[in-house]
């Protein structure tokens, strides 16, 4: 590719972001509902009122209405870097009012059954973390990794003491109070409030679950939450996590896809919700 083809190809990029960030400047400010597949996202974004999908990079946006007001469907894709640059591209291109990121997680808490609901009251990293010092032949010991908040320190966060605790990202009071008034619509399961865990890592030792469940308080673990919310947090932009359990090792809860529909028909009616108390406004 030549340096003329390039810069043509920057060019086109750009205005697709300005036409973006010109056509939401018409609207009030949306209310962005993530979620990292497709089968995460496409049955939501089929609820719009008049959607349209535009593509930015490798990450799918449908914007339309529910009740009138703007929404956005942002397929963040899996992972915690995939899901910091789609909540990045939602700050800055579409201005949010909220930040609602949904999904399928794997349980924590036995007591917790698959289709049961966690509203993340927080969310925590659990991919950050400094390892003890040992010597070749010494095996490794995950148990006894401290966590590092990366948030904590300018300086080098493995040598800061005062950096080995983990950082909690809280969740919007007025979203999580309004995910929680909807809970008796949701008959599929219960609704808790709890700890999401997310990280880099599928987790199957059932050791290191209970570990994050006694240390952290974990009820369920994923891949993108904790990074969504370090991000609407940098762009003050209010953001609650709600996850659905398609499977919980800790009890023999089996996989099931179908939770993902679930998901996104509760959050669904906690999008309504919010779109009336600022209507009550």
């Amino acid at each position: 590719m030549n340096k003329k083809t390039i810069v043509a190809a920057l060019a086109v990029y750009s205005m697709s972001f300005s036409a973006l960030s010109i056509a939401q400047q018409q609207t009030l400010p949306p209310i962005v509902v993530q979620g990292a597949m497709p089968i995460e996202v496409e049955h939501f974004a089929q609820k719009l009122e008049n959607p349209r999908e535009d593509q930015v990079g490798g990450w799918r946006f449908w914007q339309g209405t529910v009740d009138g007001y703007p929404v956005v469907v942002s397929e963040t894709l899996k992972g915690m870097s995939n899901v910091a640059a789609a909540t990045a591209i939602a700050a800055t291109q579409f201005r949010p009012v909220a930040i609602i990121n949904q999904g399928t997680a794997g349980g924590h808490d036995p007591a917790l059954k698959v289709y049961d609901i966690v509203l993340g009251k927080y969310s925590v990293n659990l991919g950050a973390f400094k390892t003890p010092h040992k010597r070749q032949g010494e095996g490794s010991d995950s148990l006894q990794w401290k966590p590092m908040d990366l948030l904590a320190s300018k300086g080098s966060a493995g040598e800061d003491k005062n950096a080995h605790s983990i950082r909690q990202f809280p969740a919007d009071a007025k979203l999580l109070a309004i995910a929680a008034g909807v809970k008796n619509s949701y008959k599929q399961g219960n609704v808790v409030e709890g700890v999401i865990g997310s990280a880099d890592v599928w987790n199957s030792e059932l050791d290191r679950i209970r570990y994050f469940r006694d240390s952290y308080h974990t009820s369920a673990e994923e891949m993108e939450t904790a990074s969504a919310a370090q991000i609407a947090a940098t762009f003050n932009i209010p953001f609650v996590g709600i996850r659905v359990l398609s499977n919980n090792i800790t009890n023999q809860g089996k996989y099931n896809p179908q939770t993902a529909q679930a998901s996104q028909d509760y959050v669904y009616q906690v999008v309504k919700a919010y779109i009336a108390n600022m209507n009550a406004k």
